[in-house]
């Protein structure tokens, strides 16, 4: 089994309490750890604007610019977003970005692509908020414009949302480690009907829910897709990502309190406590040798890439070190 960590960006007030002017501080920090750690094939971001669950004036630092910071001040370790929306930015240019962190980084970027969900955050930024009909129908005709540019070095498309013609991207990618993609796409999200089977098309990973019921139902869903569009179902890495709690019971509380103090002048004391325990119901919270357990008979039902999110990161990254040390080695 792979694995990824977060570095927190603030969306998930995650940098609360930290002075704005050392937020990137500590946010480097952590990707020069996980860069330092070959236990971390990868780092990631998400792609968002505003903190969640709720909106507010905390810092929530943008993916893209952390990418190319990223590339730049690390090493080794490869570099993704879970997930860039489709509708935040035309697929041109962000191919044009991705292949230009590309070179930035050596080769090193993942890109992570969905249609996006969060309507509060579409609506605040004047992009409307489509039906997810459109938001999906974006992403299908967007990953053909990545596919072309990266592979061919430009792009035309007369699409029902996007109409390209001779979009060039040059320099182009530097890797060539998705035979299809060049830079390897990864299509997140588990809609059945159609996110499953734009990721039959065009994915080299997937990411959706990693319950291990949830994980195995969307898993044949691909598959069916796969054998409907003549892929080889194999050739696409299944992945998910998990809120890990790991410690002993008084650790786990402790981690537990910390979110909820976070949340609370923002969310409201009732609500913080109720987004905060709901960390207790996530697959990987535990003893590292439980959290072990679980992601073994995770991967027998296909799941080969884990991105750990360590809520506490920020103030005191002991529980993503240690899981480096006790449980990656455990389970790779």
């Amino acid at each position: 089994m792979r694995f990824g960590a977060f570095v927190p960006q603030g969306w998930r007030f995650d940098l609360v309490g930290i002075d704005p002017a050392r937020q990137w501080d500590v946010m480097s920090g952590l990707a020069s750890t996980i860069d330092a750690d070959p236990n971390w094939e990868s780092l990631w971001v998400y792609d968002h604007f505003h903190t969640t669950p709720q909106p507010s004036d905390q810092a929530t630092h943008e993916a893209w610019t952390l990418m190319a910071a990223f590339a730049a001040s690390t090493a080794r370790v490869r570099l993704g977003q879970m997930c860039t929306c489709m509708g935040y930015r035309e697929p041109t240019y962000l191919a044009k970005v991705a292949a230009t962190v590309d070179l930035i980084s050596g080769g090193r970027l993942e890109m992570g692509i969905g249609g996006g969900w969060y309507e509060h955050e579409w609506r605040a930024y004047g992009y409307g908020f489509p039906s997810a009909g459109e938001r999906l129908g974006r992403l299908r005709e967007g990953v053909e414009i990545f596919r072309q540019m990266w592979t061919t070095g430009s792009a035309t498309l007369d699409g029902k949302y996007y109409q390209v013609d001779g979009a060039l991207c040059h320099p182009q990618p530097v890797q060539t480690t998705s035979e299809s993609n060049r830079i390897p796409m990864w299509i997140a999200g588990g809609g059945e009907k159609v996110t499953l089977k734009i990721a039959a098309q065009y994915a080299d990973y997937t990411n959706f829910d990693g319950t291990p019921g949830q994980f195995e139902a969307k898993s044949a869903v691909l598959q069916q897709h796969c054998e409907d569009v003549g892929r080889d179902f194999a050739e696409i890495t299944r992945s998910a990502n998990y809120n890990v709690l790991m410690g002993s019971p008084a650790e786990i509380d402790a981690t537990v309190r910390g979110v909820e103090e976070r949340y609370a002048p923002y969310l409201g004391t009732q609500k913080a406590a109720a987004a905060a325990a709901a960390f207790r119901e996530q697959p990987l919270v535990g003893e590292p040798d439980q959290i072990a357990e679980t992601l073994r008979g995770l991967q027998t039902v296909g799941m080969d890439y884990a991105i750990c999110y360590f809520p506490d990161a920020a103030y005191d990254d002991s529980s993503m070190r240690r899981f480096s040390e006790e449980v990656i080695p455990a389970v790779s």
